[in-house]
């Protein structure tokens, strides 16, 4: 198995995580402060605002991507707290992207708070899926079916270590 970190968070990611955080904090704050608890209806008003947005940052926290894993035909996306395997069978072509999030429109996930993970769409690509700390670094895996962005910290090594086990695929080094 091969190990990779994960491309160290973008500018960008780095400060819309940073703000999301000090948002939801203020809001808690705020609503601790002002809102009387434990009353119908606004104690309940209070009670949610002081809960699901700090879960919320905690559910996308647990998201984020740390590294990843080639193990035989699995890319293995390390998470926080769990490893999201992505089946790499059928690859036909890898190759290191830094404008593949470019003009991306997001379908479902998490387009910034600590990473950029979820179902994608663009021009390029078409539909893909993303697991991503910084777009500059992006790596493209096709498969015979699907497309995935990964963001490795050296995406040279990532595309060595793939053409070493996959030497059918096309894997174009950056």
């Amino acid at each position: 198995m091969s190990r990779f970190d994960a491309a160290p968070w973008a500018p960008r990611l780095r400060m819309a995580s940073l703000a999301a955080f000090a948002v939801v904090v203020v809001i808690a704050a705020t609503a601790w402060g002002t809102l009387p608890r434990g009353t119908k209806p606004l104690g309940a008003i209070a009670d949610f605002i002081m809960i699901v947005p700090p879960l919320l940052v905690a559910g996308a926290l647990l998201f984020v991507v740390r590294g990843y894993e080639i193990e035989g035909d699995r890319l293995g996306v390390r998470r926080l707290l769990w490893v999201t395997s992505v089946p790499l069978d059928g690859l036909q072509r890898a190759w290191h992207d830094p404008e593949a999030m470019q003009r991306s429109i997001r379908i479902f996930g998490n387009g910034g708070l600590f990473s950029v993970t979820g179902l994608f769409r663009n021009r390029a690509l078409g539909n893909f899926r993303a697991f991503v700390t910084r777009p500059d670094h992006a790596v493209v895996l096709r498969t015979a079916s699907h497309v995935f962005v990964i963001s490795p910290a050296e995406p040279r090594a990532f595309l060595g270590a793939l053409a070493a086990r996959h030497p059918h695929a096309i894997l174009e080094k950056p």
